[in-house]
């Protein structure tokens, strides 16, 4: 059910200018020998305006005002005015002609460049004109977003997919922002009210009103102004596409931006300095663009901000941001004004789309309390109502920028897109690969990639399941499974069901049951055992699985974002095999075989991650992680007798784990775990150890160990992975240019088997306790050809086993930024 339909319209883009009624001028500017010229002025006549020529000597520039003219200014050249069309965008090359000045002859005498001056006073007053430096702040905020596909030509526009579509295509353009041609695809408003406080830090978002394309879908509205990243100049690194951005104003950017003092001018009746900056190397993560900052309380005006065309990102390919702040009174400058456009593409001849967020601040409060109604909000961005929907008039009044009529035909555009029969089918289609279910009517069928797959227990293995639908209920959900092996000839199966009885803040309960075969000692985030891709991509015949019937009941209630307790109850009868047998020995040379092993296991589940951002769907949820470390501890008691569970004991089970930023080389994730197991018992019910048989890089998993080599009453692990981001690679000739980056990780291993645990089943072959740490390290690379990431891997200990080796390969596909 967890179902994000924004993504829905970003893969119809690959089956499937005009920004408001704005003047936009893109260009380029070259001296008289058609060489691109840098920092050139540009600017519209009769107002504050303007921007500056970047390295490759093209520019951008744009205005709601009425304007028919641009000025275009270099010290040493004429200047140059241009008649331009208003209301439209348009392209303008030219080269500037030199300026024929005879000069008195001057001493040039070394000197401090005087925007070093300002810099230092932007620097003194940075921590007082942060607007995160308040208590708290309150504001009700306006955000249009638009979404346009690129690069499309005449192929596209002819394939037979697109028949029923072509009505579209009427509303095409060509943006003469970044020379592509466009299609308008989606647009969203929201108007919501923004809470941020300081300590103990909080920051929601309460959507009143939400509208788009005619999608009514409180998912989507959680996108609508989270899309792009929150931008503050005054952070040393920027938070935009993780690990960051060196700020044009961060305390160290002399080390990564050269700086020029370019002009003074009053702006709303304050007087204030223009400085350009422009990245000092390349493919560092900075930009280029200019701030005006004003001449006593030396905050920030305006600023605009361009990406360095060589940075290390996959898919942005350009990124324009402006920002305007207001001054509230004689000391409190805030952010009233923000766009951003973005230019997504995997390669410049691949489609993509633009995207484009205009924002708008008002009713701004400061240094009130945060209603404590709004505090125990559990997720950062809520919406009021379940319908979200307002009338014409509520927009009328709520709009702080009207919709350009371009803006009121997208609304036309997409919502007769959909009652296309076409439609329906890709949207089905594109959520099967999405969600891994195909939808028809009240059942979702899937997850696909379960439908086959091969081991040497069950041979050639077939399985059918699916789940109950959104459009079934809301609130509860029933599913199942169906797996017939060809080679053992049985069937397996399962079901579950879960109800929701709130969202937030989250209560939900459920229970599911199943007989079928598992592999014990795998990593939560390892490929599902049917997974077919488990059945390719082994490197060890998957012999070790085991039979098991289950049945399983929780109740899981959160109190507040990012602090919540699950509350299950487990039976399960676990049945032996002809590669894994229970037996016990009962004298030298003689073994006495068990039968089925049960247990009946109470657990509880404290978890707790501060500030901790989801992705919501009816029923399921994703985390989004927290900016904090996250605190999960587990208490399980299994009471002999219960049910005739034959083994009584206490595991406990604690893990914090994280992810910091290390701008500018990266950032550095970790994972620690620690448990110990009370009681006596034979070692499926023990701790085992988590391995990896395949081929694919598992972050949870220690890579180079078996299935079954090593198990624990007691243990400690340590990971610990470092992501250069392409810190020393960018730095050599023609290898930046592949645009990889460094990962470096290692995983170490403690663990205990008590003595009474050594003879209450006889280990399988392989099996062992630890009489010393075990160990693996890897070098990796990663973002090859922007998807996948491989390492090379070393163990270090152990390696005296059977079936190891001391280096591996390992790769996973990751998309990042």
């Amino acid at each position: 059910m967890f179902r994000i339909n924004t993504l829905f319209f970003l893969v119809l883009i690959n089956c499937i200018s005009v920004f408001g009624q704005k003047t936009i001028v893109r260009g380029k500017i070259l001296d008289p020998e058609k060489q691109p010229l840098s920092f050139v002025n540009i600017s519209f006549q009769h107002s504050q305006i303007g921007t500056v020529s970047d390295m490759n000597g093209t520019f951008i520039v744009e205005t709601t005002k009425p304007t028919d003219t641009i000025l275009i200014s270099c010290l040493g050249f004429k200047v140059v005015k241009i008649r331009i069309k208003k209301g439209t965008e348009q392209y303008i090359e030219l080269s500037l002609e030199p300026a024929n000045v005879t000069l008195n002859e001057v001493v040039i005498k070394p000197g401090e460049n005087p925007a070093f001056r300002i810099l230092r006073k932007i620097d003194d007053r940075k921590k007082f004109n942060n607007p995160d430096r308040f208590d708290s702040y309150q504001y009700k905020a306006y955000t249009k977003l638009r979404l346009d596909m690129n690069n499309i030509n005449e192929k596209f526009k002819d394939q037979k997919i697109m028949k029923d579509f072509q009505f579209v295509f009427q509303y095409m353009d060509t943006s003469e922002v970044f020379g592509k041609n466009f299609l308008p695809i989606l647009i969203s408003e929201s108007v919501s009210k923004f809470y941020h406080q300081g300590f103990p830090p909080v920051e929601r978002e309460v959507i009143d009103a939400f509208k788009v394309s005619g999608i009514e879908n409180n998912t989507v509205s959680q996108f609508s102004g989270k899309m792009y990243q929150k931008l503050n100049i005054y952070d040393n690194f920027m938070k935009f596409f993780e690990p960051g951005f060196i700020s044009p104003i961060s305390n160290i950017g002399r080390l990564y931006y050269k700086y020029y003092l370019e002009d003074s001018a009053y702006i709303d009746n304050n007087f204030c300095y223009k400085i350009s900056f422009k990245p000092k190397r390349t493919q560092e993560r900075t930009f280029y663009g200019y701030f005006w900052v004003n001449d006593t309380s030396w905050a920030i005006k305006s600023v605009q901000l361009r990406v360095s065309a060589d940075v290390n990102l996959n898919l942005l390919k350009d990124m324009i941001a402006t920002q305007n702040y207001s001054k509230l009174n004689d000391t409190t400058w805030f952010l009233t004004n923000e766009d951003l456009l973005i230019d997504f593409n995997l390669t410049d001849k691949t489609y993509g789309f633009f995207g484009r967020k205009s924002a708008r601040y008002d009713s701004i409060i400061i240094n009130q309390p945060i209603p404590e109604e709004i505090k125990k909000l559990t997720t950062d961005t809520y919406y009021k109502d379940n319908d979200l929907k307002k009338d014409t008039t509520y927009w009328q009044e709520n709009r702080t920028e009207k919709l350009t009529k371009q803006d009121e035909k997208i609304y036309k555009m997409v919502d007769t897109v959909k009652t296309v029969p076409m439609y329906k089918y890709i949207y089905n289609l594109t959520n099967m690969f999405v969600s891994y279910y195909y939808v028809i009517g009240l059942v979702e069928i899937g997850p696909y990639y379960t439908t086959y797959s091969s081991n040497p227990i069950e041979g050639n293995r077939f399985r059918i399941g699916g789940r109950t639908s959104n459009k079934f209920s809301t609130k509860i959900m029933f599913g199942g499974h169906l797996a017939y092996g060809l080679k053992d000839e049985k069937f397996k199966y399962g079901g579950h069901i879960d109800y929701m009885f709130n969202t937030n803040p989250r209560i939900t309960a459920g229970g599911s049951f199943y007989h079928d075969i598992r592999q014990l000692g795998k990593s939560d985030n390892a490929f599902l055992d049917d997974n077919i891709l488990t059945s390719i991509l082994r490197r060890n015949p998957n012999y070790k699985l085991t039979m098991v019937d289950q049945y399983n009941v929780f109740f899981e209630r959160e109190w507040f974002q990012g602090l919540s307790n699950t509350l299950a109850f487990k039976y399960q009868t676990i049945y032996p095999t002809d590669y894994i047998p229970f037996k016990i020995v009962n004298s030298p040379g003689d073994t006495i075989s068990l039968g089925n092993l049960t247990s009946a296991e109470i657990s509880l589940n404290f978890h707790f991650a501060y500030h901790e951002k989801f992705l919501l769907g009816k029923f399921e949820r994703a985390s989004l992680g927290s900016k904090y470390p996250t605190f999960d501890f587990y208490i399980k008691y299994a009471p002999k007798g219960l049910l005739k569970s034959q083994y009584e004991y206490v595991n406990l089970k604690a893990e914090v784990s994280g992810k910091l930023l290390t701008s500018p080389i990266g950032f550095f994730k970790f994972r620690v775990v620690a448990g110990k197991i009370f009681g006596k018992l034979p070692y499926p019910l023990l701790e085992l150890h988590e391995g990896n048989e395949t081929y694919v890089f598992d972050p949870w998993a220690f890579n180079m160990m078996n299935y079954y080599e090593f198990v624990s009453d007691e243990y400690a692990s340590i990971y610990a992975e470092q992501h250069l981001q392409g810190f020393f690679l960018n730095r050599i000739p023609l290898i930046r240019r592949l645009e990889w980056r460094e990962v470096v990780s290692t995983k170490i291993l403690y663990g205990n088997l008590s003595a009474k645990n050594l003879n209450v089943m006889e280990f399988p072959t392989g099996l062992n306790g630890m009489s010393v740490p075990y160990y693996e390290a890897s070098v990796g690379l990663e973002n090859i050809f922007k998807v996948l990431r491989v390492d090379a891997m070393w163990r270090f200990s152990y390696l005296n086993h059977p079936h190891v080796s001391p280096f591996g390969i390992r790769a996973v596909l990751v998309f990042s930024f």
